[in-house]
């Protein structure tokens, strides 16, 4: 009976997954014509929807310690009085900016928030192009296994913007184009248990052999956490599974597809850590792997109830305020903040929320032999690009994410049947993580340096695969060229949002460089994914990362001692004795690629992306010479 109650479960989810999605209608508080007739909204949007119930994500012990954390803030951590209160001055206005600008004005202090762009979001943002289409800098989903996220959205207020879909993974079958199998997650099922029959249930994807080889090298994970988890950082993936000889073809049905989707790379170039530590979260809470799309732009839906609830209680949000410089007493103190407009900031303390590629281009001359600094070198920023595709009719679609399992894609959603904001009756509008793009994110071919046009044709050709009765044979895209008649699916609009620098590049060996948010100067709080935190490169990390730095800042406003330092490489601190320091280079340029974001690069980005960081263009030529070598 338990089987048959099982299995009938399974297909009925199944079922579910692929039923159409009913488009509910959308209201705005304001809007305007632009000059093709298109509507362009403004002010906050007022959607509101319910795919399927919330999960419960608070009945787990992150979600409690997360909770406790906030707690603190308008309790043990708060101001006793006008002494303790401090101005904060907050350098971006990414997720990381907000969270800590949130928990200090919970505590009490006053911070202010510059952001050099004029939307807030940082990896997350989004804009409207001409017609008033919405681009986002990327593809987010948000996972039960968040929980300082799920705690901020109940502290904001806005857990109903979340559309949270159906239990399950959908991959795209490579050698059957157009077909998709799927991980099916049994509701009533505690973790680890419902994990395990997911993969279990699953026919086609790996054999029954293949399934147990894998389960006795994750043990360990189970059985000792987190300290078995970090030591895995100086192994890539691929290491990992021939180190405890799981099956190669894990790697081609799972891990490749997990890690494009974690860190927009491959596996032999990711660190297991990255992806034990996201099992650890899917295998160890029965929601952790539920996933929810925001009805909405991230800008608007996200980060608009942030400023509202910081700029409420006393804080400040500015947009379009960039810093220039960060000028340094004598004994290397901060003396103020200088913004291109001229302006100084003078604040009782600072935070650095910037991605840590222009952290480093902002480092003051007389930190730059603190061996605290010098770490940073082994950190940068992995290229990705976004895409949004709109298409002049419905394709099938299912309400969720999906993993391509293609070279070129790491996943994709139909944004018009799985979000709000974008629903459509009869038009598809596809959002497409193109990974790995470049050299430097372990691919072959430097997608970053190519055209739109031959992004989207490379594109066209996957696209091709995936809806193989339904993408027409259009002579704009060579890459359709072999599609049967009865495709009609034609390509009408695109976007291509490239992201030279994204978060942080999880390769092996990382973790140990990770900075503390504590810095070793006075004030001076470093916060944003790539600083010490398990979260590891995302917006549950971003979050967490900034809720530790505002942790920082009203312990030591109280009067407690600082939080210490993290352990810095003995190498490392040999090596900054002998570093030669020199000005900050400094930020150039005023679009949002300079700052460390994305966009559509025209030829002006293209310049100044070739001067200030020109390793994006390089690196196919030098792994060219490589190969020759």
């Amino acid at each position: 009976m338990i089987v048959r109650n099982a299995v009938l479960s399974t297909l009925l989810s199944t079922a579910l997954a692929f039923q159409p999605h009913i488009p509910l209608t959308t209201t705005t508080t304001s809007s305007r014509t632009n000059n093709n007739g298109r509507r362009i909204t403004s002010g906050a949007s007022t959607l509101v929807m319910k795919d399927y119930p919330k999960p419960n994500v608070e009945d787990t012990q992150n979600y409690r310690d997360a909770t406790a954390l906030s707690q603190a803030f308008t309790s043990s951590l708060k101001v006793k009085n006008d002494a303790q209160r401090k101005n904060v001055a907050i350098i971006g206005g990414g997720l990381s900016g907000l969270a800590c600008a949130k928990y200090l004005v919970d505590a009490g202090h006053l911070p202010t928030v510059y952001e050099a762009r004029d939307v807030l979001g940082g990896k997350v943002s989004a804009w409207q192009d001409p017609d008033g289409d919405w681009i986002e800098t990327g593809l987010h989903i948000f996972f039960g296994a968040y929980p300082n996220v799920m705690n901020m959205f109940a502290e904001l207020g806005i857990h109903d913007r979340l559309q949270w879909k159906i239990h399950q993974m959908i991959f795209a079958m490579q050698e059957l184009p157009g077909e998709f199998t799927t991980f099916d997650f049994i509701p009533g099922i505690p973790a680890p248990f419902n994990f395990g029959l997911a993969i279990l249930m699953n026919q086609k994807m790996l054999t029954f052999g293949e399934k147990l080889q894998t389960a006795p090298p994750l043990l360990p994970m189970l059985i000792e956490g987190q300290s078995f988890i970090d030591a895995q950082d100086e192994l890539s993936v691929t290491q990992f599974m021939r180190k405890y000889g799981m099956p190669e073809r894990i790697n081609e049905e799972v891990f490749i597809a997990m890690a494009k989707a974690l860190d927009f790379i491959d596996p032999d170039k990711l660190s297991m850590t990255v992806v034990l530590t996201a099992m650890n979260r899917f295998l160890n809470e029965s929601n952790g792997l539920q996933m929810a799309f925001l009805d909405g732009n991230q800008s608007e839906r996200w980060c608009g109830p942030y400023k509202e609830y910081i700029e409420s209680r006393g804080g400040v949000v500015k947009t379009n305020a960039p810093i220039k410089e960060i000028v340094t007493n004598d004994d290397g103190s901060i003396k103020h903040l200088l913004l291109r407009s001229g302006e100084t900031i003078v604040a009782d303390e600072y935070v650095s929320a910037m991605p840590v590629d222009i952290v480093k281009r902002m480092t003051p001359k007389s930190w730059q032999n603190m061996p605290y600094f010098r770490q940073l070198d082994e950190l940068e920023g992995i290229p990705v690009i976004n895409l949004h595709m709109w298409f002049n009719r419905k394709l099938k679609a299912v309400d969720h994410l999906c993993f391509s399992r293609s070279p070129l894609l790491s996943v994709y959603a139909d944004m018009s049947v799985t979000c709000k904001e974008y629903a459509s009756d009869t038009k598809s509008m596809l959002e497409l993580v193109f990974a790995p793009c470049s050299p430097l994110a372990g691919g072959n071919v430097n997608w970053i340096g190519k055209s739109d046009e031959e992004i989207i044709d490379a594109t066209m050709g996957e696209l091709a695969r995936l809806f193989p009765t339904e993408i027409a044979n259009d002579e704009a895209w060579p890459s359709t060229c072999e599609q049967g008649p009865n495709g009609e699916a034609k390509l009408v609009k695109y976007a291509v949002v490239k992201v030279p620098r994204s978060v942080y590049a999880a390769i092996p060996g990382r973790n140990k460089y990770r900075p503390s948010q504590t810095t070793p100067i006075p004030n001076f709080t470093l916060c944003g994914c790539y600083t010490s935190q398990k979260y590891l490169g995302s917006m549950e990390g971003a979050t967490l990362a900034g809720k530790l730095a505002a942790e920082v800042i009203a312990n030591r406003a109280i009067g407690n001692p600082d939080k210490p330092i993290k352990e810095i490489q003995q190498h490392v601190i040999d090596a900054a004795r002998d570093h030669v320091a020199k000005d900050p280079v400094g930020i150039k340029g005023d679009g949002p690629i300079a700052f460390g974001g994305g966009y559509t690069i025209g030829k002006k980005e293209e310049e100044l992306l070739r001067e200030s960081d020109p390793a994006q263009f390089e690196g196919a030529v030098k792994k060219k010479e490589a190969v020759a070598a």
